[in-house]
């Protein structure tokens, strides 16, 4: 997924409110200058966020935007001299189709059409659905989530803030398999340099226990891990799950 223009660099002054936050732009047209911009993130954005760290920042082109800039990467202590972590959490559904459509996820390689944004459950959209082949009967449900919480070097969690919204697809994910489809819960990392992923009980024991209910039930989670950088974001390989 490259970025449809350059990025600019800012300074976080702070994230509030979930969706804004407040920089100092270091370059491009507003250099010098302290603005608001989108934060497309309704996580708590735990370990990122601090005052004062480097943010890459895109520009939209609509004029009649409200805030012009949104908030896309930020610079992390890291392997490294530069550990970039995505936060835009309207990416990875993208991430997740272009892994898919390339081969990377070999669970997901066979299949016949791929469609986004389909309804399903109770009032509910699926992901990613997969139409089958000729040779297959069953749908493929995919529901992705982002994940970008790293507490343990090499290990990523998710989630990073309690999601009663991501119990309620769990279980809609397991009705689907009770019907004969096929579901796959796919965690996409945003944060480089992690081999494993698993689940923040802490934060959200709902979430865990709602997860080994769906595993029991049939559902299948994978975890597809990302290289970042200023031009793009691209997926890269499959991470360990570890349920914990």
């Amino acid at each position: 997924m490259q970025f449809p223009t350059s990025l600019f660099e800012a300074r976080l002054i702070k994230r509030y409110k979930r969706f804004l936050a407040d920089v100092d732009m270091v370059d491009g047209p507003d250099a010098g200058r302290e603005i608001t911009i989108h934060c497309p993130n309704p996580g708590s954005m735990m370990g990122l966020a601090r005052p004062g760290a480097r943010l890459f920042v895109s520009r939209s082109p609509n004029p009649k935007r409200k805030l012009a800039y949104t908030y896309e990467i930020e610079e992390v202590e890291g392997p490294g001299p530069q550990c970039l972590v995505g936060i835009n959490t309207m990416h990875p559904n993208k991430l997740a189709e272009e892994a898919i459509r390339t081969g990377l996820i070999p669970q997901l390689e066979t299949f016949g059409t791929l469609k986004r944004e389909q309804k399903y459950g109770e009032k509910s959209r699926i992901d990613i659905l997969l139409e089958p082949t000729a040779s297959e009967s069953r749908l493929t449900y995919v529901e992705v989530k982002n994940v970008h919480l790293m507490r343990e070097p090499g290990h990523l969690e998710f989630p990073d803030s309690v999601t009663s919204r991501g119990a309620k697809h769990l279980a809609e994910l397991s009705a689907m398999v009770a019907e004969g489809h096929r579901a796959v819960m796919l965690f996409v990392a945003q944060w480089p340099g992690a081999s494993t992923m698993g689940i923040a009980a802490d934060i959200d024991p709902t979430y865990d226990a709602a997860l080994r209910k769906a595993i029991e039930a049939g559902v299948e989670v994978l975890a597809l891990d990302c290289s970042v950088t200023r031009e793009a974001i691209t997926p890269c390989g499959m991470l360990t799950f570890r349920p914990g």
